[in-house]
This record gives C-alpha cells, structure tokens and sequence, in this order.
C-alpha cells in the first residue's frame, strides 16, 4: 500500500515515530464498529471527526492512574515495591510511566509530580534531590517523546515545585507539559512570580483554574494531555469533535442551525461516542485485564466521554455572514452572543444524553474545546478561541474567553504571546491571571515572542525542532510534526504580540 510506504521512506520520522505511524495507518482502516450511512457522511463530508482513534478502540483516549498509590504500595504486575527513597520514587514512576498507554502511546499524565516526591525530596540534601530531579526530566524527555506528556503541580509553595521550575527554565525542555493548579488564595507571591518567570521563558506553566476545576470534578482532577480536565484513577474514554464551522454550511440561518443542524450532528455523535465506549468497555481487552485496572490505579467509573468541538467562531461568522474575521467573532457583540446561544444549546444537548457508563459524572458526557490539527486549515479555530490574528487587546480578549470557558468542563484555554519587556514584570502579569480566573477563565498559558519553546494550540514544540523538520531532519519529539502543520496550516504560531501596556487597560 502507498500508505505504508510512505510512512516506511519518510526519512523525517524516527523508528519509533514509524512504528507509531503504522499502527495508527492500521487503527484507522479497521471497520469492526457498524458505522450508520448517517455518520459515515458527516464524517465523509468533515462535520464529524474521530481523531484518528480508529473504528475499534481498544483502550482509553486518556488514561489518567493514581501514581500515589504506585509509590506507596508498588505493583505487583510490574514487581515494583513500595518507594522508600527520592531513587526509588523515581525509578518506579519512569517504570509505571512506559506501562500507561493512550491515543499517542505514551501517558498523557504523570501525576502532581510536588505532592507524589515532596516527602522524598525533603529527606535528602539539595544538591542531591536537584540532581535525582534533573535526570528524571532528563529521562521523560527523552524516553517519552511525545509533547501530550503532561505533569501538575499542587500550587503549594514546595521544595520539589521550586526545583521542578528552576530546572525547567535551565533545561528548556518542550517535554513534558506543565500545568499548576492556582488558587490566589493559596498561592504566594513569591511562588506565583517563580511561576511567571518559568512560562516566560519555557511556555511553562499555565495556570488552572483550581476552583472552578475542583467544584466541576472533586479535589482530585487533574490535567493531562493540552488542558484536559479530567478525573484522577480514570481519564476520558474517547474525544471525537464536531468541526463547526462545516456544520453551519447545513444550515439557511441561525436558528436553523441551533434548532435543528446542532441537534441533529450533535445526537449522531453522542451516539458513535455510545458505540466506541461500548467497546471499549464490553469488547477489548483493558477494562478485563490491564494490571492499571486490576491492581486499582484507574477506575471504570471515573472515566467519562468528551465531546469535542472545534470552528465556533468561524461557525458565528459564517452564520452572520462576516468575511473579515478582525469584524466577526471576537470583536462583535452580535457574533459573541450568538456563540454563547449556541454553547448553552450544545452544552444543554450533551448534558441531556445519559451513557451506561461514567458513573461518577451522572452518567453524563462533558464538552471539550479541542485544540485543532492541521488539517482544520484556518476554518476551523481550536475550540472556542478567536481566530489568530483577530485577537483584541489582552483584557478584551480574556473577558470575551471567560464567557465560554464556564462550558467546557474538560478543558479549553487561551494562549497569549507576549513581548520581551513582560518578562520584568511578573506582579503585573499576576494581577491580569488572578483577575481573569476570578472572572471564569479556565486555563490562562503565555510565552514570550522570542522563546524557542513556544505553546502552538496546547501542546509544546521547539521552533528549532520545527527548523529541522523544514530541513528534512528528524526531530525526537512526535508532535514537532504537528506544530509545523499548525505553524503552516493554521498560522499558530501568528498570534498577535501583548504589548506591555495592555495590562493597564
């Protein structure tokens, strides 16, 4: 077949990234799960997308264990016993971690990394926990190559968050993902700066809106992958999308679209999302017989569907007739209030429809703002976010996101890209992100103009990295590929620059 040639010759992917590339080439030709003519067109015509997940999952999207539990009773299946020390934490986490699988075969989650190591690196010397520290980061660079590899941090001012930070910034490295759970009440100043300076100069941290997560999904929510919120000892089960934008080609106006088109597409995917959980559930393997499940790390009833979406504001533009995205959503009250109809139609469809699964949710699915591929082009902007290079000045566009962000229970965030000069004030920066998460905004990320790390829709990539790949040379990290498409696709890399004194808006 062309396909598997063509994978097989590309001299821009590693052996692992073949491997990969092979197995998903079979995933997607598989036609085990009955497909309905209905969803086979709207997935034909690009409404309706499965991201690559294949017709037979045979595990969870996201996978999401209780490493806590790892370290503190071992696993029998991987003959790991109890962590005694700061060496043997380590060592069984970069065990545990190559055993969690997902879509992108590698763990989308490893843990609050602060809360699983702080009593470990607190009964050895700095110099000690600083190096053990550097070579665990080292390690999950290097092995876990994938840039959806993604770790927390508690938002307490700790020892080992310090030193996860300061190495961050020393090693800049675009794996993994870091997220830290804030809260302006809990939070110090001097840590939260700490934190600032980091994604300044790493894209890394972004900050989580730990109230708004914890009284959507319980103390113990975390977030993996981009910014997806989800439960601990569970995960999300699958994260198929509507494309809004080619969904609102179906409809004469907009009430048509939110009376009939939305409901209509909507309702046939929640019922691909039933037929995908069921197998999952009922006809592979994972949930009879992964040690992550029999030993107690994941539980089924923790899991949940996610619902995802993509194009709103080309959605509203093309339903409003606006060509010029600087004029449309974003930038128009009748635009935005038009999205906020759809999303309380759409949020209300999803939370409507019960599912034999998911348990500890109400038996209920939750939204998700996916964060878009390639092959979205620029019709399609990631969730609900506002076009690149239609973005306002940086207050408006924060409060024009808080708007949405209360909808997406599994995640969505904004990226902003800042100049050089915000680097030197990180209390004012401070101000704008407890202000805004005060004010409903979810997942607030940033980096600054000239980072070679930089943040692409939610996910990490480094521009040198992509200046290999244009040079026909392989680049470590899997989804250094997805940030060029991005990059040259979707211009997500084109964000309008925040000028320092937007802050005093």
């Amino acid at each position: 077949m062309k396909e598997v040639l063509d994978i097989i010759q590309n001299e821009t992917l590693t052996y692992s990234q073949q491997l990969l590339a092979l197995a998903r080439l079979a995933e997607n030709m598989d036609h085990t799960i009955e497909l309905s003519d209905e969803l086979i067109k709207a997935k034909e015509e690009g409404i309706i997308c499965d991201l690559g997940e294949g017709n037979a999952p045979y595990r969870p999207r996201y996978i999401c264990p209780s490493y806590k539990l790892l370290l503190e009773k071992g696993s029998k299946f991987l003959d790991l016993q109890p962590a005694k020390d700061l060496y043997e934490a380590l060592n069984n986490l970069l065990i545990m971690y190559r055993h969690v699988p997902s879509i992108t075969s590698y763990p989308v989650f490893l843990g609050t990394l602060d809360d699983l190591l702080e009593t470990y690196v607190q009964k050895v010397d700095y110099d000690s926990a600083y190096k053990a520290l550097k070579l665990f980061l080292l390690n999950i660079d290097r092995t876990l190559c994938d840039s959806f590899v993604h770790a927390n941090l508690s938002g307490r001012d700790t020892l080992t968050a310090r030193i996860i930070l300061k190495l961050t910034m020393e090693m800049q490295l675009a794996i993994p993902n870091l997220t830290v759970k804030y809260d302006p009440d809990k939070m110090d100043k001097d840590f939260m700066n700490l934190c600032i300076e980091c994604m300044m100069k790493t894209a890394k941290p972004s900050f989580a809106n730990d109230a708004m997560f914890r009284k959507e999904w319980g103390n113990n929510y975390v977030i993996a992958s981009c910014y997806n919120g989800l439960k601990e000892k569970g995960g999300g089960f699958t994260l198929p999308r509507l494309r809004m934008y080619e969904c609102s080609l179906k409809a004469k106006d907009a009430d048509d679209f939110i009376n009939n088109i939305l409901p209509y597409y909507a309702n046939l995917m929640l019922k691909m999302m039933d037929d995908r959980i069921e197998f999952i559930v009922e006809k592979s393997n994972f949930f009879k017989a992964n040690f992550l499940v029999k030993e107690g790390f994941v539980d089924l009833d923790n899991f949940t569907g996610m619902f995802g979406m993509v194009g709103l504001a080309e959605c509203c533009n093309n339903l409003l007739h606006i060509k010029d995205n600087t004029k449309g959503y974003g930038n128009n009250s009748e635009a935005d209030e038009l999205g906020v109809r759809i999303m309380e139609k759409l949020h209300a469809i999803v939370a409507a429809h019960k599912s034999k699964y998911c348990a500890s949710f109400n038996h209920e699915y939750r939204l998700h703002a996916q964060v878009g591929i390639d092959s979205d082009g620029r019709e399609n902007s990631p969730g609900a976010r506002i076009p690149v290079g239609a973005e306002p000045i940086m207050p408006q566009q924060i409060m024009h996101s808080c708007k949405f962000h209360k909808y997406f229970e599994t995640g969505i965030g904004d990226i902003f890209k800042f100049e050089e000069t915000w680097k030197d004030t990180p209390e004012a920066l401070a101000n704008i992100i407890e202000g805004a998460m005060k004010n409903g905004m979810r997942y607030f990320s940033g980096y600054l103009e000239n980072n070679d790390v930089v943040r692409v829709t939610g996910y990490l990539v480094k521009k040198s990295e992509l200046a290999k790949l244009d040079a026909k040379q392989q680049s470590l990290n899997n989804v250094s590929v997805f940030g060029q498409g991005a990059r040259d696709c979707g211009n997500a890399l084109d964000r309008r620059i925040v000028k320092n004194d937007e802050g005093t808006y």
